[in-house]
């Protein structure tokens, strides 16, 4: 693809990143470069308001169709709204999950009547959502999760537990991915629930960490309750709906993503030219090697993102998280050689880290969640080049 962008598109940069600096002051300057990984549960009502601020503004699901509230802004607009946004230092999205996971799959998967519920809220930033996927004996093994949803009259109950939910503490819905067929095949029994949040059949129990903080929670289900025409999709069809969720999840955004990543680099570097680290020559090939590292990640993105309908995005595409996450896990362990001594401080009591601090923290997961560095190997390996499936053993 031509990775080049046209005047138009750069104008159109010039307008995003004017809009940014407009708005980012007063009581949203303190918003800069907050609530992102391990980040996440700071200046909650804050960051609501900016959420609606934005899409106020028109700046919410830029890359959704213009029938549905979006911009239907091309790839190219995209990635220059995602990098602008992380350029200015915008603070970490509440709405992201609705906006880049849930939105998208309704649009795709979705009723008229679930367009005209659940749409509008998102684009507005009235409404948050979480992702209530995985689950204790059920993480990258998604076709084996366990919570169950029986049919009742006109609503779906629902029994079961869910883990390491980012952003249950403060969202209104969660798309629940549930076994409807006791009998099925694991693929062939679950459907994909939309749920509200605030019922007393659902406990939120954050998980509290070592500093803390609580970026996820526990979910449990007890006799909670949605309507019956909340299922996206086929009941019992909610494979296929899920699998187009993850797909979105590699989507554009993406992108932005990434320039997060070269601020966090280039923190790196400023910090190795303050402390002479950059003198040392095998830190300085790391350096270096970080720097290449990202710009393959960024041409690779484009070169994946511009083919296929955005559900399907191709055998290329599956390398994406392995790469990046790998990729992030040694930006993390590269800022604490070049720190030194002072990656062992913490930046104040009782345990305030300083951004790099959570940044080598907090990419010690990457390589576990959204599928762990075991599971896309194995994806890659069977899905993208045929290689026979690995063993499974039956218990």
């Amino acid at each position: 693809m031509d990775l080049r962008f046209t005047a138009a598109d750069e104008a159109f940069r010039a307008e995003v990143a004017q809009w940014l600096a407009d708005n980012l002051v007063g009581e949203f300057a303190q918003l800069r470069g907050r609530g992102g990984p391990g980040d996440e549960h700071v200046l909650l009502d804050e960051r609501r308001a900016w959420e609606r601020t934005l899409g106020a503004a028109g700046w919410t699901c830029v890359g959704w169709p213009q029938e549905y509230g979006g911009r239907s802004l091309s790839l190219m607009q995209q990635v220059i709204f995602f990098e602008e946004y992380a350029r200015a230092q915008g603070p970490g999205r509440l709405g992201h999950i609705g906006e880049t996971l849930l939105g998208p799959t309704i649009i795709a998967f979705g009723t008229a009547a679930q367009k005209r519920r659940f749409l509008p809220p998102i684009v507005a930033g009235d409404e948050l959502w979480c992702q209530g996927y995985s689950e204790p004996n059920a993480g990258s093994d998604l076709a084996n999760v366990q919570t169950k949803a029986r049919r009742a009259g006109d609503e779906w109950v629902i029994e079961g537990q869910k883990i390491w939910t980012s952003g249950a503490q403060w969202s209104e819905w969660c798309f629940v991915l549930c076994r409807t067929d006791p009998t099925a095949p694991s693929h062939k029994a679950l459907s994909y629930l939309l749920v509200p949040m605030r019922q007393k059949g659902i406990d939120v129990r954050p998980i509290v960490q070592m500093t803390g903080e609580s970026e996820f929670s526990e979910v449990f289900f007890d006799n909670a309750r949605t309507a019956a025409e909340n299922v996206v999709g086929a009941v019992n069809g909610g494979w296929a709906v899920a699998m187009g969720t993850l797909a979105f999840e590699r989507g554009a955004s993406t992108l932005g993503q990434q320039l997060n990543f070269s601020n966090e680099l280039q923190e790196v570097f400023e910090y190795a030219q303050r402390n002479g680290a950059n003198t040392d020559a095998v830190l300085r090939q790391r350096l270096a090697d970080a720097w290449i590292g990202l710009r393959i990640m960024r041409f690779n993105a484009l070169r994946t993102l511009s083919v296929g309908d955005g559900q399907e995005l191709g055998r290329a595409a599956m390398i994406t998280k392995l790469y990046w996450a790998t990729w992030h896990r040694a930006l993390g362990k590269l800022a604490m050689d070049v720190l030194g001594a002072e990656s062992e401080v913490a930046g104040a009591s009782p345990y305030t880290l300083t951004r790099l601090q959570r940044l080598f923290l907090f990419s010690r997961a990457d390589t576990i969640y959204a599928g762990t560095n075991q599971i896309q190997r194995n994806i890659i390996a069977e899905r993208a080049l045929g290689l026979p499936r690995e063993p499974r053993i039956v218990k």
